[in-house]
């Protein structure tokens, strides 16, 4: 029997499929930064740039921290846990079930 898979799973996957989003990722797993500082590492537009944002916080990726007339984005590394975990356990079954073959 095959399981279905989460749909919160599949947003994720999405969400984390775009490059640059990817990369945005990456650079707030070293620090939290403000837009102008993803510019500059990422060589995209501001406006390009805050869409990508958006669609990291409403994806619960991400989490803003308003400071001045800047905004902060910090990573939510308990998101990427959760995935993570849950391609172990898929991991998991794969190695428990290696010998398992379905007749044809």
């Amino acid at each position: 029997m095959v399981m279905s898979v989460d749909a919160e799973l599949l947003q994720l996957l999405r969400v984390l499929s775009d490059p640059l989003r990817l990369r945005i990722v990456t650079l707030l797993a070293r620090e939290t930064l403000c837009t102008t500082h993803l510019v500059e590492e990422t060589g995209a537009r501001q406006t390009n740039l805050s869409n990508h944002l958006r669609v990291l916080r409403e994806a619960g990726v991400v989490d803003t921290e308003p400071c001045g007339r800047f905004t902060y984005y910090r990573l939510r590394p308990e998101v990427l846990e959760t995935l993570a975990g849950q391609f172990a356990d898929l991991a998991a079954t794969a190695r428990a079930n290696v010998g398992t073959k379905r007749s044809c």
